[in-house]
């Protein structure tokens, strides 16, 4: 028997889910709220296998319910149904501990499916948020990776080479350039990369793959 809590503002709504979780076999609603304000008492007694969380309710929003079940309560599994599908829900919601995000709309029939889904340790979501959680950490992704910290390309040519081990010297003969005018690029190099050292710097460029 899957056992689901559910909180929902709505009283059609609540009243709907629960009679479509007890009205299937293997499920059991075992208690439903119109808001989250005492989550963090309610969920120990009812040991749940499921959370049905909605996000817009009055007193604290199921995000911010969410986040205080989670400060003492990392197991139960949590899947946030909302009609809202913009990226700082999704992105709040699974930064704080959600299972999975579905979205109200979702079909009867598929709901079930989620909700069995998330009791075996799956993370269901709408296919449509799926979509956006993928582009979200691609986006992420891609500004994570290889920042070059608005250096110059010669600022680049310069820090290649001091991680190459070349010297001042060195680096202004391979160059052409005057050593004054190496010190300069360096000088830049460190105020970019926030180091205050050959070093520093050579570490950071490796670290952060900047050459």
């Amino acid at each position: 028997m899957i056992k689901v809590l559910i909180y929902e503002d709505n009283p059609q709504l609540r009243e709907g889910l629960s009679m479509l979780i007890n009205g299937t076999q293997g499920f059991e609603v075992v208690a439903s709220y119109k808001d989250c304000t005492e989550i963090e008492g309610q969920v120990p007694v009812w040991k749940p296998d499921v959370v049905l969380m909605d996000i817009d309710m009055p007193g604290i929003s199921g995000i911010e319910g969410l986040k205080r079940l989670r400060t003492t309560d990392t197991e139960t599994r949590v899947l946030m149904l909302t009609v809202f599908d913009d990226n700082k829900n999704v992105f709040d919601a699974i930064r704080y501990g959600a299972n999975g995000y579905i979205l109200k709309k979702t079909p009867p029939a598929k709901l079930l499916e989620y909700i069995q889904e998330a009791s075996t340790g799956g993370a269901p979501m709408t296919s449509s948020i799926a979509t956006q959680v993928l582009g979200m950490f691609a986006h992420m992704n891609r500004e994570q990776k290889n920042p070059d910290y608005d250096l110059s390309e010669r600022e680049k040519q310069v820090l290649q080479l001091l991680v190459d081990g070349y010297s001042y010297k060195m680096i202004a003969a391979k160059m052409n350039i005057a050593i004054d005018t190496v010190r300069s690029h360096i000088k830049k190099i460190y105020e970019k990369l926030h180091v205050n050292s050959k070093s520093e710097a050579v570490a950071k460029a490796f670290k952060d793959k900047i050459v």
